[in-house]
């Protein structure tokens, strides 16, 4: 178990929150305009990157804000937590 900075909240523990996987995919601007197999492609399919990985939180057990985080997938070490709207920040491992 590990603590996450909630930028609403503060740090809180880990089992406060769910994670929602990756962040930052924009959905389809007409989604009648597009094929079966782009569409399915939108849905189903994800990055899955090893290293840093972008995805999005939800703090379940406080304020019940969304908010996005930049985690290592490697060590499962948090780079950096930001809000939802905000760019993500340029990371290192």
């Amino acid at each position: 178990m590990f603590l996450i900075d909630c930028p609403y909240c503060g740090p809180r523990q880990q089992t406060e929150f769910h994670c929602h996987g990756e962040a930052h995919i924009a959905r389809p601007k007409d989604p009648d305009a597009i094929s079966d197999v782009e569409w399915a492609d939108y849905l189903f399919n994800r990055s899955n990157t090893k290293g840093v990985f972008y995805e999005r939180w939800v703090h379940n057990h406080g304020c019940r804000r969304w908010f996005n985080l930049a985690r290592d997938t490697v060590s499962d070490r948090i780079l950096a937590v930001y809000r939802m709207g905000e760019k993500p920040p340029r990371v290192k491992k």
